[in-house]
């Protein structure tokens, strides 16, 4: 596998990890978060670098099965935020600016997606965007 592949891979990972962190911030995941989290992978995440995992699916999809993963393991969130801010610190050009807007946009619709945002949640988006220096 190329580098440029394997880092693409852990990308797509690390962003299952923040949206299942974003999704647990309330100490449960909801079938309304995951079936956001789906539709943003479809309708936004495919289109944004045609990069293939080694099976020849779209690595975007990397995000649903870490989510899966994870929801399977029923772990805290807290841990995977700190995974995905030290991958974003070293991998910074892997987030231009339409990247870091669609990061922001789907762990809102996330938070949204159950009877609005919770104080936790909008604390979580905070620390996004605060992060992402948005």
């Amino acid at each position: 596998m190329l580098n440029s592949e394997k880092i693409g891979n852990e990308f797509y990972q690390n962003l299952g990890k923040l949206y299942y962190a974003m999704a647990m911030t309330d100490g449960i995941v909801r079938p309304s978060e995951v079936r956001r989290l789906r539709k943003y992978v479809r309708q936004h995440w495919l289109d944004i670098d045609g990069m293939e995992d080694e099976f020849g699916t779209d690595s975007a999809f990397q995000i649903e099965i870490v989510f899966d993963w994870l929801q399977n393991e029923e772990k805290e969130g807290n841990e995977y935020f700190s995974d995905f801010a030290e991958f974003y610190k070293d991998q910074p050009k892997k987030f231009g600016p339409k990247v870091r807007k669609l990061i922001i946009e789907t762990a809102d619709s996330i938070a949204s997606s159950f009877a609005g945002k919770n104080k936790s949640e909008i604390e979580f988006l905070q620390q996004l965007k605060d992060l992402l220096g948005n």
